[in-house]
């Protein structure tokens, strides 16, 4: 059993533990290159959280889901840069919108840079990731697109809030699919696509990874409360300081509307107060990590997981669907 990336999957077969090592091995040369600018302090900054590290789940997709065709096909590595790059240069415009100070470990780029910086810096990954992409075919240029159209509907849907009615929590389901969901199908539908595999496992890999993906961000969230930051790479409780209105909190909300708690309502009351005050943020975290919404927010990325799971039934039984249905626990796994 040998682990496989800064992920963490246990990979059980030799060969397929040989491809995917020299696939991430290739994407981590191909963001170097991707990231290099002629101005050197481009680099330093589009280069600072490829050298940050990073779980490279998305890459890692890619290279296990190019399995079901030809695993050495000439697009595969590039489009799993192609997909990095994108998850990259989000994370720049995230930390700006967040006021994040940590990312992965290290000072944010806009902690370091400040925010127009960081947004640029943002805008120059995005460009590198088209550039690639036309080489890639017309197809691939589409597919990532939509896909970045839901992304960005999914980030806007998310600020504004639900509409009057809508259920809080489906709405916020629905953003995750955009946000993260979208982005986690195509590195799956890359891999497929690029590999030559058959239109139908194409398909199934897709909803594999876009169920997969919101469970993967839905771990986030439960992270965001439970872990510190050495286990999570940014600051505990950024979310809850911003007000950005996480699953945790939405079964709080949930729960206290429903069973009308004296103690839930003094929980709501204090995440609407200012937590950019530390002993709040403190106090609202500790309470949170007893509560029993973030043990529902829990189920329902074991739920989100399992969705996974059973999608990729259709697929033959081979080393890499084992690892893909592995993957699905390590998400489960990361939310406790």
């Amino acid at each position: 059993m040998t682990v496989v990336g800064p992920f963490g999957l246990s990979v059980r077969d030799q060969a397929l533990e040989a491809d995917v090592q020299v696939g991430l091995t290739a994407v981590e040369e191909g963001l170097l290159e991707a990231t290099k600018s002629e101005v050197p302090f481009i680099t330093e900054a589009a280069q600072h959280l490829v050298r940050a590290g990073g779980k490279r789940f998305r890459p890692l997709l890619v290279m296990l889901a190019a399995q079901f065709g030809d695993p050495y096909a000439p697009g595969i590595v590039p489009s799993a840069v192609v997909v990095e790059l994108t998850h990259l240069a989000t994370l720049y415009h995230d930390d700006v919108m967040d006021e994040a100070e940590v990312r992965r470990g290290v000072d944010s780029a806009n902690t370091r840079w400040g925010n127009s910086v960081a947004v640029l810096t943002g805008d120059f990954l995005f460009s590198r990731a088209s550039h690639m992409l036309a080489d890639l075919g017309p197809e691939a240029v589409r597919i990532q697109a939509e896909a970045f159209e839901r992304l960005v509907t999914g980030q806007i849907l998310e600020t504004a809030g639900p509409r009057d009615g809508r259920d809080p929590v489906d709405h916020y389901l629905d953003v995750l699919a955009g946000k993260t969901g979208s982005l986690v199908a195509v590195a799956c539908r890359f891999g497929a696509m690029m590999s030559g595999a058959d239109e139908t496992v194409v398909d199934v890999l897709t909803q594999y990874g876009e169920r997969l993906g919101v469970a993967f961000q839905l771990a986030d969230d439960v992270l965001d409360i439970a872990s510190d930051s050495r286990e999570s790479g940014k600051t505990p409780g950024t979310d809850l300081r911003e007000g950005i209105p996480t699953l945790p909190v939405l079964r709080l909300r949930e729960r206290a509307e429903r069973l009308g708690l004296p103690e839930d309502a003094a929980l709501c009351a204090l995440l609407d107060s200012d937590l950019s005050d530390d002993a709040r943020l403190t106090e609202a975290l500790e309470l949170l990590r007893e509560h029993p919404a973030l043990e529902q927010a829990r189920r329902d990325t074991v739920r989100y997981a399992e969705e996974a799971r059973s999608a990729l039934a259709p697929l033959p039984e081979c080393a890499a669907k084992t690892a893909l249905t592995e993957m699905c626990e390590l998400v489960v796994h990361r939310a406790g």
